[in-house]
């Protein structure tokens, strides 16, 4: 593809600027031969991409290269690589550009400058180059082409006689800061791609200066304000991608003049094919203007804040559009139930609107659809047949969160479609499981009221094997034995099975599964020593086994084949033995939840080796890969957590919690000092075991701890004193143990409720019991009803009484004696005396 448009780009160069493809005769320019030599003596060509770029040959025959036919100047130079042939070419210096003097067309797409030690460099990473200066001071330089070569920072804020320029890409680098307002200057400019950076700021209204622009793309940088409206007077203007910034405001500001978007001189008709604002702030309702772009192909509000009704006339003159995607908004629907569209869509993606209680008849005129997204429409009743015989032709077909009810017929596609998504999930639809093709690749039939077995949908024989990568059936009412068919589903990443009846122990066949990345059996009636069939799925990030009946000790392999677990939940089953320490190798395991088993010995002393928990700062692209879906967002890996003494599900931030949670087992010994060193642990529950010995003293530095339970264990000593320096704890429980002393001061400590603290030796707020000078409860017993405010400090009382003894036992002997007072004095006057006499006379 980067080939063909690259070829594509270079044949419009050529047609536009009339040049012809011969060459005059003789060699190119000596001083530009020399610099094009330079250049292929210094690069890194592994791939030899520049094997046509022979010394001493004339440069004009070079591949890539293309000469004036007159001046014999290289106006024309395209170097880039194949991503799919797995070409390579980094050029580590370009001092030999500035020889190019008359350049008018620089295409280097893909090409890794990451090196380019004569340029600035900057912040270390992949991306660390700027586009120099000098480069826009090529004064004929017309097509300019830096897609993906690693270019970081500011675009220059100043520009030098760069007034030829037509085409300008930039995009899929690290640009950052502003648009500068040069490049609204370009009266010329026919192509702006600028997406896939990093810009912010606003759109000038000055982008009306573009009076030659077809292309702009803006797409997926940082951009925010209002859109200005003078956007659609730019009566050329074919293609323009504004999706993924900050864009916010009123959708009306881009249709409030009745002229714009329509093409000059005419008035009366559009030249704009593509109109891309999704994943932005947009509000307001859509204007029945977008019904008179008549040209219109694809057209996207996807995910913005529009509301509003959406009537026939809103694509009243849409005779061209093909691809609507809408979802994502508070959208109404009102259409006649005989409406017949003037367009025929190949994808149609209308997710969130309000559309029901009926299904949308004039789905059946689309014949072309393709891609239909009908989910949380609010539609009832049964999904009509006609409908169901689409799937041959369908890709993507979302039918989830609505209140669908009845059978799914067999789910057919055409072979030779692709790979089908089905997502029929939160409906009532009942039933087997549907059989599927082979190559449907995303099927997810949750929370509906689907029984029986697995047996018919897992076993049925196929010429070939299954391509589905993810299976979700949770939340319905299977029942019997998981069978043992596994073989035909090797390409399986993704498998949950959770809230069903399903019995037995997990089949041998599952080992196959060596590409599963998330399992998920929770709440189940399984049984069983641990899986041994999981031994060979490696790549597992999340196995939940949570409320089964699994039985025995965990395998010391479990710690071993699982590189890149991240989830553990293995709670409420019937678990015993010791905790083996490989559990301490899964480096990358944020969540670690053992609890409710009768798990016994110590915990392990190398539990502080869990490195993902040590980290304290996480960020959410550190588990990307936690999306599974085709469509990111429609399955994210999560987890159910039970912390601060609720269950919660993480999934879009699961990539930032980490948690561990060994309560209610038969656990013995201290609590390991080494637990210290998971700095970045937010909920720690080590509740109802059999823990003696001290809290470890320096628990302040695990800074993000959130919540923790230490609770029902035999712990003793004092709460330390680091416990004060918890400013993120929002949940703490160390009831019922043999803690003493004085509880630490501290905002987060006193805010607690007191039956955090009871069943302890403890004093000081925020329970009502005063401590005495040494920290400790006094010797003082209570009544029961008695009140502590009525309480009489005895500590204070003593003190007050002693000073009083001593005062008068030495003051009063010289009230009532009157010679042991002049004795007294006497030895003043003395003393006194003597001290004087010993000081140096000045």
């Amino acid at each position: 593809m980067k080939v063909l448009a690259i070829t594509l780009w270079v044949l419009l160069f050529f047609i536009l600027t009339n040049t012809k493809f011969v060459v005059c005769v003789g060699i190119c320019r000596e001083n530009e031969q020399q610099a094009l030599e330079t250049l292929k003596k210094q690069v890194d060509d592994p791939s030899n991409i520049l094997s046509s770029w022979v010394v001493g040959k004339d440069c004009c025959e070079w591949e890539g290269v293309v000469c004036n036919n007159l001046t014999r100047h290289v106006i024309v130079l395209s170097i880039y690589f194949d991503w799919f042939e797995s070409r390579y070419l980094r050029i580590n210096n370009l001092e030999w550009l500035t020889s190019l003097s008359s350049l008018e067309n620089l295409e280097m797409e893909s090409v890794d400058l990451s090196k380019a030690n004569n340029w600035p460099q900057a912040s270390g990473n992949h991306f660390n180059c700027r586009l120099p200066k000098w480069l826009l001071d090529l004064n004929n330089l017309e097509h300019l082409v830096l897609y993906g070569s690693g270019i970081e920072g500011v675009i220059p804020s100043k520009s030098g006689n760069i007034t030829k320029l037509k085409h300008l890409d930039l995009s899929s680098n690290n640009l950052n800061y502003t648009i500068p307002n040069w490049l609204y200057q370009c009266k010329d400019l026919e192509s702006l791609q600028l997406g896939l950076n990093r810009l912010e700021g606003t759109v000038s209204s000055l982008i009306s200066n573009l009076s030659s622009i077809t292309i702009i793309d803006l797409s997926n940088n940082m951009l925010s304000g209002k859109l200005p409206n003078v956007i659609g007077k730019l009566g050329k203007l074919g293609y323009l991608e504004l999706s993924g910034n900050l864009f916010e405001g009123d959708i009306y500001e881009l249709f409030n003049v009745r002229s714009n978007f329509l093409s000059v001189p005419l008035r009366n008709t559009s030249s704009l094919s593509t109109l891309r604002l999704g994943w932005n702030k947009l509000t307001g309702a859509l204007p029945e203007s977008v019904g008179q772009l008549s040209m219109l192909e694809d057209f996207s509000i996807y995910n913005n804040r529009l509301e509003g009704v959406v009537t026939e006339s809103h694509f009243s003159k849409l005779t061209h559009l093909q691809y609507f995607y809408a979802s994502r908004n508070n959208l109404t629907l009102k259409v006649s139930r005989n409406w017949i569209p003037s367009f025929q869509a190949t994808t149609m993606l209308i997710g969130g609107w309000n559309i029901g209680p009926s299904f949308p008849m004039w789905l059946r005129t689309q014949n072309q659809i393709m891609y239909v997204d009908i989910s949380d429409c609010g539609i009832q009743g049964e999904v009509p047949t006609w409908f169901w015989n689409l799937s041959s032709q369908i890709r993507l077909l979302n039918l989830s969160h609505n209140h669908f009810v009845g059978e799914v017929p067999i789910i057919s596609t055409d072979e030779q479609s692709g790979s089908p998504l089905m997502y029929l999930a939160s409906n009532n639809f009942s039933g087997p499981i549907p059989l599927i093709s082979t190559n449907v690749t995303e099927l997810d039939l949750s929370n509906n009221s689907f029984s029986k077995g697995l047996s018919n949908f897992l076993c049925e024989p196929k010429n070939g094997s299954y391509k589905l990568r993810i299976l979700n059936l949770g939340g319905n009412d299977l029942s019997e034995e998981i069978p043992d068919c596994w073989m035909n589903w090797p390409e399986l990443k993704v498998l949950i099975l959770r809230d069903n009846n399903l019995i037995g122990s997990l089949p041998r066949s599952m080992e196959v599964l060596s590409n599963l990345l998330s399992l998920d059996l929770r709440r189940n009636r399984l049984n069983g020593p641990f899986p041994s069939s999981l031994e060979n799925c490696t790549k597992l990030h999340k196995i939940d086994l949570a409320e089964n009946e699994f039985i025995g000790k965990l395998p010391s392999w479990l710690g071993m084949r699982f590189p890149t677990l991240i989830v553990l939940i293995l709670r409420s089953n019937k678990f015993d033995g010791e905790l083996p320490q490989e559990l301490c190798h899964l480096k990358d395991l944020q969540i670690l939840d053992l609890a409710n088993n009768t798990f016994v010995g110590i915990i392990p002393r190398c539990i502080g080796n869990l490195s993902s928990m040590v980290k304290k700062k996480k960020e959410l692209e550190d588990d990307e890969d936690l999306n599974y879906s085709y469509y990111i967002g429609v399955l994210i890996e999560s987890a159910m957590v039970t912390t601060k003494g609720n269950m919660y599900q993480y999934d879009t931030i699961l990539a930032l919690f980490t948690s561990m949670d060994m309560s209610s087992n038969n656990l013995s010994g201290d609590i390991p000092i080494s637990v210290t060193r998971l700095a970045g642990l937010r909920s720690f529950n080590l509740s109802k075991n059999n823990l003696t010995g001290r809290i470890p003293n320096d628990i302040g530095v695990m800074k993000v701890l959130e919540s923790v339970d230490l609770s029902e264990n035999q712990l003793y000593g004092q709460i330390p004193q680091s416990f004060s320096s918890l400013t993120t704890l929002s949940y703490l429980n160390l009831s019922e143990n043999n803690l003493s002393g004085m509880i630490p001061l501290s905002t987060q400590l006193q805010s607690f409720d007191p039956m955090s603290f009871q069943g302890n030796k403890l004093c000081g707020l925020p329970l009502l019991v005063n401590c005495s000078s040494n920290g400790n409860i006094p010797n003082h017993k209570y009544e029961d009803g008695e009140s502590d405010k009525d309480e009489v400090d005895w500590f204070y009382i003593s003190m007050a009484i002693g000073f009083a003894l001593s005062f008068w036992g030495v003051c009063g002997s010289f009230f009532f004696k009157r010679s042991w007072r002049h004795a007294y004095f006497r030895f003043l006057d003395r003393s006194w005396e003597m001290l004087l006499a010993k000081l140096p006379i000045c």
